[in-house]
Parts: C-alpha cells; sequence; structure tokens
C-alpha cells in the first residue's frame, strides 16, 4: 500500500468507528451482553478456526526467529481459548457502567450536578503477540459503550482475525 493509500484506510476506519461510537454509546445493557454471550459461543463453536488460523502466526513467528516467549504468548490451546470465551462471559454479566452516577451534590443556587459514567468514543488498541486482547479489548470496550480500532502485530494477525469474527458474530445478534 502506498502512503495515500494508508492515509485513506485510517480515515475510513476513524470514520466508522466514530460513527459507531455514537451507536454503541447508547446500546441497551441488554443488547451489549447479548453480543457478549454470542461472541463468547461463537469463540467455542470456532475454536478449531481458531487454532488453525493460530498455527499461521506460529509458524509466521517460528520463521522470523522469534523468542520462545512470545510464540508461547501468541500460542492458542483449548484452555486458552476457553479462558477467553469464559472472560466475555464474565464480562457480559457485570453491571453496564454507562449512566452509573458517581457522585452527586447541589450547588448553593440550587443546581444539582450529578458525575456520570459515559463513554469515551473511540479507543485505540495496539498489541502484539497476545490474539486474546482482541477479544478481551473488544468485549471490554463494548460493555463501557465504545467503539475500538484494534492494531494487532503480525505476528498474531491470522488468529485476530478469527477472534474478531466471533466478536463480530456477537454485535450480529
Amino acid at each position: 500500500m502506498t502512503p495515500s493509500e494508508i492515509t485513506l484506510l485510517m480515515q475510513k476506519m476513524g470514520k466508522l468507528a466514530k460513527d459507531s461510537a455514537t451507536i454503541l454509546g447508547y446500546a441497551k445493557s441488554e443488547d451489549k451482553a447479548l453480543a457478549l454471550s454470542v461472541a463468547a459461543e461463537s469463540i467455542q463453536d470456532n475454536k478449531t478456526k481458531i487454532i488453525e488460523a493460530n498455527l499461521i502466526d506460529i509458524e509466521f513467528s517460528i520463521n522470523k526467529s522469534q523468542p520462545d516467549s512470545l510464540i508461547d504468548r501468541l500460542r492458542l490451546n483449548d484452555d486458552r481459548i476457553k479462558a477467553m470465551a469464559e472472560s466475555l462471559k464474565v464480562i457480559s454479566s457485570q453491571s453496564d457502567p454507562v449512566g452509573r452516577v458517581l457522585s452527586e451534590w447541589s450547588m448553593p443556587s440550587g443546581i444539582n450536578i450529578k458525575r456520570i459514567k459515559t463513554p469515551l468514543g473511540v479507543i485505540g488498541v495496539i498489541f502484539e503477540s497476545r490474539p486474546n486482547v482482541t477479544a478481551d479489548a473488544g468485549a471490554l470496550c463494548l460493555k463501557s459503550g465504545n467503539s475500538v480500532i484494534l492494531r494487532c502485530g503480525s505476528d498474531s494477525f491470522n488468529s485476530s482475525v478469527a477472534i474478531h469474527s466471533c466478536l463480530v458474530d456477537g454485535l450480529r445478534a
């Protein structure tokens, strides 16, 4: 890709994320919980596909002579995938932070002031070698009503794409 193509791609991605943030900021708690529950099920249902994608990433990292510690962080197996799905279920069951009143007080003038939790909007997350961050960061951002742009390293690209497709299944639900 040329620098101008990358710029256009990033602008498009940013616009889509901003548009999504407007929708997610007002999403119902039960809709976010459903999306996360379906995503967790999709991760479990697509375990084989995720592991196959992960094997491509591991081979790529081995061919690049990456250290064993990086490859271990990259590696997904049945237990790690189960833990990823369980993490989404836990996040799904937590109370919705959006709209929670943090504090409230009245001014001498009679004006009542409240500090209320609200979504930030668009969050960017850059990570390497831990494809489970795709699920964790995506789930936490969704639960808090935020859109997220996830940027994995080249070493976890295929695994992250497979996990992302499971998150998309949840959003479609």
